[in-house]
């Protein structure tokens, strides 16, 4: 795991964006293609910002996203498809976008997407660190073994909490009870991962990644072990850091 350490938040976004440009494009010099994971919440403003703006010829890119709410419609404020459309895909147009539909069948729509991933290995995969330290939706404890690229989750009260303070939701009792996420043996397929992790409000997450053990308990130190991975922090959630 390599770690940048940006000034601020700003900063961050702009330098995961460049390097996450430079690994697409020499997807696309490589294989005339790439495939990526986009991923979503107020962790990855100034980074999309910032990607939507850099030389990638977006025409020979698909895309995925990491996970959404079950039950909830695409309309609604807090769906991640909202979000992915509104500040990416209707932007740069790529060449295709496998959007996660919360809104029917949960089993047959993770082995819709499970199929499709299949056929797309992921290049670059930019991500995030909840405040609990989960990546995607797979709250504490994660499931590191299943081969589901899939899966229905329970969002426990801390991710949900996390979701009504960064003002998706008016209440907790708003905050659905469950998802459709990206596993963490998918993630970790990843080429290359492009993580992003902002604020003050992460920096205890951020230790724990960096400086505990990998164990289900802490979901994301499992990035510990990917031989690609890029984590960009700014001051505030670099502070606890040894």
């Amino acid at each position: 795991m390599e770690i940048l350490i940006s000034e601020n938040k700003t900063t961050l976004g702009r330098e995961a964006a460049k390097q996450g440009a430079h690994l697409i494009q020499k997807s696309i010099s490589k294989n005339g293609k790439a495939n990526i994971i986009v991923a979503t919440g107020a962790s990855q403003f100034e980074m999309l910002e910032a990607l939507v703006k850099q030389n990638i010829d977006w025409s020979v890119v698909t895309c995925f996203h990491l996970d959404e709410y079950i039950g909830l419609p695409e309309t609604h404020p807090a769906s991640f498809r909202k979000y992915l459309k509104d500040r990416f895909a209707s932007i740069v147009q790529p060449m295709d976008f496998h959007y996660v539909n919360g809104e029917g069948d949960t089993a047959k729509e993770c082995e819709r997407l499970h199929n499709l991933i299949l056929e797309h290995p992921i290049d670059v995969a930019f991500v995030g660190i909840g405040e609990n330290a989960h990546l995607a939706f797979n709250d504490p404890p994660a499931d590191f073994d299943t081969k589901a690229s899939y899966l229905e989750v329970t969002l426990d009260e801390e991710c949900r909490q996390q979701q009504m303070g960064e003002g998706w939701f008016d209440s907790l009792d708003e905050v659905p009870t469950k998802a459709i996420s990206m596993s963490v043996d998918r993630i970790m397929q990843s080429e290359h991962i492009i993580c992003s992790v902002p604020d003050k409000r992460k920096s205890l997450a951020v230790s724990k990644v960096v400086n505990g053990s990998i164990t289900p308990e802490v979901p994301a130190s499992i990035l510990q072990k990917h031989g690609s991975t890029y984590l960009f922090l700014d001051q505030e959630s670099s502070a606890l850091l040894n």
